[in-house]
């Protein structure tokens, strides 16, 4: 693995960490870079064809930072369906990170197993909010603030779905990337999946505001 931290956040925190999250799943064939970012809250990238995830962090934010995320089970109507919005609230900027980053390596590791790639957004959600509900005691809240039960979003076995990753090295095709982005704008994250993480599927290998 490839580590790589230009922020003032210790790195070792952050990829310890990390590591107690990924096991069992494999890490060694990743490039990992925390940095900060340009001005956004935070955005994530997951680089398939080079293993590559980027995690950026706002130098701004104050905490504990209010962390909106799609876990919740879609609402279906007639007409249309809608994700309610769930948040947890973050204590510092370790705990940001490593959300971004653990949503990240779930892109990959659907990739790594040989699994469609695409509308994971929501199953990425869960496996990084899963870890950290359960590592730093956090609390899932509607809208309202109100406490919501854990199986009002945690309803998929997100582990089992990608256990192909464990065993399972996919073939790349050479210069033919594949990537996901996770762009975020503070005032853009309430309305709908797609403005809270952008994903994009390019062609070449050119280049969570």
């Amino acid at each position: 693995m490839m580590f790589r931290n230009t922020t003032t956040l210790d790195g070792g925190r952050i990829l310890d960490t990390f590591l107690e999250a990924a096991h069992p799943f494999p890490t060694d064939a990743l490039d990992i870079r925390i940095r900060y970012s340009r001005g956004a809250d935070f955005s994530g990238t997951c680089f398939y064809e080079h293993d590559r995830l980027t995690v950026n962090v706002g130098r701004h934010l104050k905490y504990p930072y209010c962390m909106d995320t799609y876990i919740a089970r879609s609402v279906t109507t007639r007409l249309s369906w809608h994700k309610p919005i769930y948040s947890i609230e973050l204590a510092d900027a370790y705990q940001l990170a490593l959300f971004v980053l653990l949503h990240e390596y779930y892109h990959w590791l659907v990739k790594r197993a040989g699994r469609n790639t695409r509308q994971k957004e929501s199953m990425c959600d869960r496996y990084a909010t899963r870890f950290l509900i359960d590592r730093f005691n956090l609390t899932v809240r509607d809208a309202d603030h109100q406490p919501v039960s854990r199986n009002e979003w945690d309803f998929q076995d997100v582990y089992a779905f990608v256990a192909a990753a464990q065993t399972r090295t996919p073939a790349h095709k050479p210069a033919r990337a594949a990537r996901t982005t996770m762009p975020i704008a503070p005032a853009s994250r309430a309305n709908e999946q797609l403005l809270l993480f952008d994903i994009e599927k390019a062609q070449s290998a050119k280049s969570r505001p």
